[in-house]
Parts: C-alpha cells; sequence; structure tokens
C-alpha cells in the first residue's frame, strides 16, 4: 500500500516542486508559463493530499479519538493545515501568501518512504515465519494397530503414535519409543551437525531424521510445539515497539501539544501587535513546520535496516529493545562448527602429483 502511494507521490511531486513560486525563486529558475501551468501545483497537490495522505489523515483521526496524540496526528494536522491554507491562497482568499503545495507534496512522499521501509522491514521478517512454518509436513504417517495411514498433521493429538522415515520431518513434539537416528536440527537450534536421538529421547516438530526410521509418541501438537513458540517470539518481536520508536512517538506527542501552544501564543502576539494578517500566515507556517521529517523517516529506516540485515542472516530477533541494547554488548561466544564455519567439507583445490 506504501509503495504504490510513495512512487505515485513522488512522480506527481516533481512537476509541484517545479511550478512553485518560492522553489524557483530559491534556486534562480524562471517558471514555465504556459495556459493552466498555475493550477499544476493546486491540481496535483490535492490528488497528492487525497490519495497519498489518505493513511495519515485515518492514523490521525485514529489518534484523535483514543486521545493519544502521536506520529501520525502531527503529520495530519501539517499536511491539513497546509492544504487548506495553500487553497486560500489559490483562489485570493483574504489575500494572504500560504502558497505550501510543494511543502504538502515533499511531506506527503518523505512519510510515505518513511512508512514503505518500515512495511518491507516487517515483510522480511514475516520470511522467517513463513520459513519456520514451512518446517513442518503437511502429512504424518500415524500408526493405527500395527499398520500405518497418511493423515494431515492437524488430525495428530497426544499420545498418538508417528512413524518417522529417514530424510522425513518430525511432525510434532514427543518421544522416541522405538528406534534411534540422528536428527538435523539445524533450523531449529542452528547446530549444523546432526543429533543422535535414541529412544526415549525427545524430539521436537521440524526436524529431520537423516538415517534410519523411528516411531514417536505425540506430546504436543499444533500450537503447542516447540516451533509454534518461536513462531510466536517472532511474530511478537514485529509487534513490539523498539526504544527509538517509543522514544519517537513520546517526542511526537510533545511536538503536538508544542506546536499548538506555540501557533496560539504567535496568533495571539501578532495580533496584539495589529498585524492580524501576518498572525494568520505565521500561525499557519507554524503548524506546517512542526512536523517531523527526521522522525518520520529516520527511525523507520534504521527498523528497516537492521531487521532486513537480521532476517536475511538467519537471526530471529526476540525483542527489538534486546536488539538495541547489543550495542553495549562487549563479549560474544559462538558455537563455531555451523555458525563462524559452515561445517561441510568441501573440495577447495585439485592439482596434478608429479610422478604419479
Amino acid at each position: 500500500m506504501f509503495r504504490d502511494r510513495f512512487w505515485w507521490s513522488l512522480i506527481l511531486s516533481i512537476p509541484v516542486v517545479i511550478f512553485s513560486p518560492m522553489v524557483a525563486h530559491l534556486l534562480g529558475y524562471h517558471l514555465p508559463a504556459f495556459p493552466g501551468s498555475t493550477w499544476i501545483p493546486p491540481v496535483l497537490g490535492t490528488i497528492i493530499f487525497v490519495y497519498g495522505g489518505t493513511p495519515f489523515l485515518k492514523g490521525g483521526w485514529n489518534e484523535l479519538k483514543s486521545r493519544q496524540p502521536g506520529m501520525m496526528l502531527l503529520i495530519a494536522m501539517a499536511i491539513t493545515v497546509a492544504f487548506v491554507a495553500s487553497w486560500v491562497t489559490t483562489l485570493g482568499l483574504g489575500g494572504f501568501d500560504l502558497d505550501f503545495w510543494w511543502e504538502l507534496a515533499l511531506l506527503v512522499t518523505i512519510m510515505l518512504l518513511g512508512h514503505w521501509l518500515e512495511m518491507r522491514a516487517l515483510g522480511a521478517a514475516s520470511s522467517a515465519l513463513d520459513a519456520l512454518a514451512a518446517l513442518l509436513p503437511d502429512e504424518a504417517e500415524k500408526v493405527i494397530d500395527g499398520t500405518t495411514r497418511t493423515v494431515a498433521i492437524s488430525e495428530l493429538v497426544v499420545d498418538d503414535v508417528v512413524l518417522v522415515r529417514a530424510g522425513a520431518r518430525v511432525p510434532a513434539d514427543g518421544t522416541i519409543i522405538d528406534g534411534a537416528a540422528e536428527f538435523d536440527e539445524a533450523m531449529i537450534t542452528g547446530e549444523s551437525r546432526p543429533v543422535f536421538r535414541d529412544t526415549g529421547d525427545k524430539v521436537v516438530a521440524g526436524t529431520v531424521a537423516t538415517d534410519n526410521t523411528v516411531r514417536i509418541r505425540v506430546e504436543a501438537t499444533g500450537g503447542d510445539t516447540a516451533l509454534a513458540g518461536i513462531q510466536r517470539m517472532v511474530a511478537d518481536a514485529q509487534e513490539s515497539s523498539s526504544r527509538a520508536q517509543a522514544l519517537a512517538d513520546r517526542a511526537a506527542a510533545l511536538l503536538f501539544w508544542f506546536a499548538l501552544i506555540t501557533a496560539l501564543i504567535t496568533a495571539v502576539v501578532w495580533t496584539i501587535i495589529g498585524s492580524p494578517d501576518d498572525a494568520v500566515v505565521r500561525t499557519v507556517t507554524v503548524l506546517v513546520i512542526a512536523c517531523p521529517h527526521a522522525l518520520g523517516l529516520a527511525i523507520p529506516l534504521v527498523i528497516a535496516i537492521s531487521s532486513e540485515r537480521a532476517a536475511k542472516s538467519g537471526v530471529l530477533i526476540k525483542d527489538r529493545m534486546a536488539l538495541e541494547r547489543m550495542r553495549t554488548i562487549d563479549v560474544v561466544l559462538f558455537d563455531k562448527t555451523g555458525t563462524l564455519t559452515e561445517g561441510a567439507h568441501a573440495v577447495t583445490g585439485v592439482a596434478a602429483a608429479v610422478g604419479v
């Protein structure tokens, strides 16, 4: 959702900025003039406000209803004030010079970029969840009266006995009651070497019996398995807020009230001075520039980079707060084989021996 809105808003923002009198004055170029050229910023700016600004307007309204002002309400207030003030200027009402079309366009575009990056990071973390879910087989061989019957793993219950053949995945947590095998637990524990499990040992869903066939008595299924617990942990981490996010939300709430109070003081002071026109211009300006561009872009960008790199490296984040505290770590203990090294033999080179 944010990706499409960002790209369309970015494309529409380019002519809005180019045809902005303020930008032309700052950069020292003459505005292209042709019939209808003055209506390019208002028309495209309105499209950007309605299409690109909808997520922020809805989010701001929800924060307003819950009486918890935050980033969304601050953004919604800034773009709404800029939109209304710009149309007042465009239509020549009140004689105010409040052309904020270019600011409105860039503000919406920048905020959409930040939220798109954040959603993309969540998508990368979600792929880790999908990889975990793929560890479970779709079916299991259930032992009934000495024979086996293929059933969906959703049909398994505690105390069922399942047959896991060599090369097959364990469908549920349980205990080996017959046989012994080496199990590949790399996707669960990170250990690359197969682990030997004998009769009476416990095994977890998603691991692979590499060399022998065993019978397992089911002790946990579905959401009660260790694998499901890991999935919940990753999902909870996605929903948890980092310290940076918490600080940003708190700062946005304080900035919202600070902006309102500052705007009110500005209006009162300039009205008392005797310049009601200047009071309107400066009050609107305060409300527009109060929007936190840096908070809206920097925080999601940091989250996106850290989450994506962790997910691509196979690191499952339990708590974002813990991830941020990693900067204070002095010593790290690693299991070398399979972690720092691949744990697999390979031919690295071939050379001919003289005289053989």
